[in-house]
């Protein structure tokens, strides 16, 4: 347990400086959001795999901080980010992120999973770090709203725990008609797949 005189400190924001996709990036963050002293092995894996073209648009479901949706708007300068979350905190931490870093194709907004998107064959792409304890009914909400949200061709990317692969391949293959696992390392998978 901290003591009080700690306090202050610990209310201030944390700072993280890295390279994310090619682009030097920092990062604002508190105590309370996913991953705060520093961007998780998940994510670190889940950009290793991603292709992202000048002009994509593109989903970061549940974007914590920003360091998915805001390194991909550095990587599709002539398309557009949305970031979705529905923790208030994250949302004003991306939004915030996105102007320390000067990128203006990306805004956070809340949202519980896709309820505020409303956007139909709109995504080229879809991406998230899906936290681990994930029920199968918001699941199979999310993929759902997920292949309606893309356009055809549009790809789904998830980084999960390796203990959620093989359900996270029979929901892929369910709602998309595919999958496919483009990395398991020792904790994470880097899955995808396309709406056809």
């Amino acid at each position: 347990m901290f003591s009080r005189k700690d306090i202050p400190k610990l209310k201030q924001d944390l700072s993280i400086q890295t390279n994310l996709l090619g682009h030097d990036l920092i990062f604002k963050t508190r105590w309370g959001v996913f991953s705060p002293r520093a961007i998780d092995e998940g994510t670190l894996l889940l950009m290793k795999y991603l292709n992202i073209t000048k002009d994509d648009k593109c989903l970061d479901l549940g974007c914590g901080y920003g360091p998915i949706g805001l390194s991909v708007a550095k990587s599709c300068p002539d398309g557009e980010v949305h970031m979705v979350d529905k923790d208030f905190v994250a949302v004003e931490l991306s939004n915030n992120n996105a102007k320390l870093n000067n990128i203006n194709n990306a805004h956070a907004y809340l949202s519980d999973a896709f309820l505020s998107v409303n956007k139909d064959n709109y995504f080229d792409q879809i991406i998230s770090n899906v936290p681990a304890k994930v029920g199968r009914e918001q699941l199979s909400i999310i993929l759902y709203d997920a292949y309606d949200a893309l356009k055809p061709g549009g790809r789904i990317t998830f980084v999960t725990i390796n203990g959620l692969r093989h359900f996270i391949k029979d929901n892929f293959k369910s709602v998309f008609g595919n999958y496919k696992k483009l990395k398991q390392g020792q904790k994470y998978t880097i899955s995808q797949a396309i709406k056809k």
